[in-house]
């Protein structure tokens, strides 16, 4: 649960990135780390989901540094990051039938995630006296960030199944 909570983490700071990290380590004919086939996230392995998340993330990510972009805590956002946290997590937890335990693992990493992040950009775009780099900064530990999750959780995964057919 704790790598459910993590994705959670990951949407908190970046909601779209989640779901597409989620979509790429899903996708066998990309990265294949988790194998979401026969459960009901066996969707987010198409190709069609990775380049419609991917794209969405992307967007995402530019509009994020617009002066109009409202901050995180703002409700339908902070409420969006809830749900994408809720999706990532609840994916990863979708194969050994932990859906909803790890729905609300990453519901949990998301809240902490958008708070932890709101205040650790704030404070470091104030040090630095700009946004912009502490921005992407963001970015890339959302994207390795959330990399890393994945291909920790496909090996984890694979260690249980091991492990419980022995």
């Amino acid at each position: 649960m704790l790598l459910a909570l993590l994705i959670g983490v990951v949407a908190g700071l970046r909601s779209l990135t989640a779901p597409a990290v989620v979509a790429w380590a899903a996708a066998p004919a990309l990265l294949g780390w988790i194998d979401l086939h026969g459960t009901w996230a066996a969707w987010m392995a198409s190709i069609i989901a990775v380049i419609v998340f991917t794209v969405l993330a992307v967007g995402e990510m530019v509009n994020d540094k617009l002066p109009k972009t409202p901050p995180r805590t703002a409700p339908p956002v902070f409420a969006a990051r809830i749900v994408m946290g809720g999706l990532a997590g609840a994916a990863l937890g979708a194969w050994p039938h932990w859906t909803f335990t790890a729905l609300g693992a990453g519901v949990i990493g998301a809240v902490l995630g958008t708070l932890g992040g709101y205040q650790a950009r704030k404070r470091l775009a104030a040090v630095t006296g700009k946004d912009l780099p502490i921005a992407l900064l963001e970015d890339a530990v959302a994207i390795v960030g959330g990399f890393v999750i994945l291909a920790v959780t496909g090996h984890v995964l694979t260690e249980y199944l091991l492990t419980a057919v022995k």
